[in-house]
């Protein structure tokens, strides 16, 4: 038997793992994605195998195909981020970060069918022609170009964006402020009587879901420093918002009014199962 040399996987390795990353949005699941293809690599005699990492990123897509599949018949909708182990959470923020990876994509990677993901994943994002795609769907070359189509509608909306309730270059200058802690730029964005709004699964115990007043508001940021930074912008449910997205895992909406230049009121609110979320 003639099985793929250890030297020629371990080749593949960053190509195989940054595939399976976006497939499962998942570090955890990407790491045993790849051994498991390891595995069926070194026990299968590929002597007829005349392009190793073809051979293996087909083997790795059918693995995280059946990992995708699975998942759907558990549960119909995405994890959120805080639904996740903290550690696991964390590891995907820093491969996100890592492979530069769009935080907007995984959270709408993540609600599209298993053969859609996969035909997007492969053809869209690593160029892999739709003929190889198909036999690794098992379907035809039509039918993978579709799942492709689909994924692009639902990943792009299917309405052009209306307009948000905030002046969009006040809304970025306000959360570039938030993540630098510059409280004195925050200050300088915000009205006097700014309101902070917030569904109580999304502070710590005790805080108030309501803080009124830019200084307050100012205030508290620091403590959502790291929420901040993994904050994307969104349309949800057709419209611009932001989205805090940990790790590519969706948490919470945010909505931020503005008025005459002037941030007015920021509304947190947690993602929902099946809320509509799309890229801008």
């Amino acid at each position: 038997m003639v099985a793929v040399a250890e030297a020629e996987f371990e080749a593949a390795r960053p190509q195989l793992t940054a595939v399976a990353f976006r497939l499962l949005g998942s570090t955890h699941d990407a790491e045993d994605a790849v051994q498991t293809t390891w595995i069926r690599a070194s026990t299968t005699d590929t002597g007829d195998v005349r392009n190793p990492a073809a051979w293996l990123t087909t083997v790795l897509t059918r693995v995280c195909l059946d990992h995708l599949r699975l998942r759907r018949r558990r549960r119909e909708e995405p994890l959120l981020a805080d639904m996740i182990p903290d550690a696991e959470v964390a590891a995907d923020e820093h491969c996100l970060r890592r492979e530069q990876v769009s935080r907007a994509l995984l959270v709408v990677l993540d609600r599209l069918t298993p053969p859609q993901r996969v035909a997007y994943v492969l053809h869209d994002l690593f160029a892999m022609p739709f003929r190889e795609v198909a036999e690794t769907l098992g379907t035809s070359e039509v039918n993978a170009k579709k799942h492709a189509s689909r994924a692009r509608r639902r990943i792009g909306g299917a309405e052009p964006p209306p307009a948000g309730a905030g002046d969009p270059a006040v809304v970025d200058a306000f959360l570039d402020a938030a993540a630098g802690g510059d409280v004195d730029r925050l200050l300088a964005l915000m009205a006097d009587d700014c309101v902070r709004t917030a569904d109580p699964a999304l502070l710590p115990p005790g805080a108030p879901t309501v803080v009124t007043g830019a200084a307050a508001v100012a205030g508290e940021t620091r403590y959502f420093t790291d929420r901040i930074l993994a904050t994307t912008r969104m349309l949800v449910g057709g419209r611009p918002a932001h989205v805090i997205a940990p790790g590519g895992h969706a948490l919470a909406v945010v909505d931020i009014t503005t008025r005459d230049g002037l941030v007015t009121r920021i509304d947190l609110t947690r993602v929902q199962a099946g809320t509509p979320l799309a890229m801008p």
